[in-house]
């Protein structure tokens, strides 16, 4: 029988990439570091911080999935885009 791991939600992780102009970079790391986070972790209270202001209530992860082939968000259609297979 396979060893099976639970994963809360809020461990699962998904990669969003961003760009910033390098000296904001610079700074931002900096002011991170004062205060001993990790960038990641700045980004994630931000992010969670601007769903919660816009849902105008805490934010559970099992509320609300990932969005399956687009939809719309703030009145702008989205797109998921799916790697190309080799």
């Amino acid at each position: 029988m396979k060893n099976l791991t639970v994963v809360n939600l809020e461990e699962r992780t998904a990669r969003l990439t961003i760009l910033i102009d390098p000296r904001k970079k610079t700074v931002f790391e900096r002011l991170c570091a004062q205060e001993d986070l990790t960038s990641s972790q700045v980004v994630r209270r931000m992010i969670r911080s601007y769903i919660e202001s816009r849902l105008g209530r805490p934010w559970t992860p099992s509320e609300e999935g990932p969005v399956k082939g687009g939809g719309t968000v703030g009145g702008r259609r989205l797109t998921v885009r799916r790697p190309l297979r080799s």
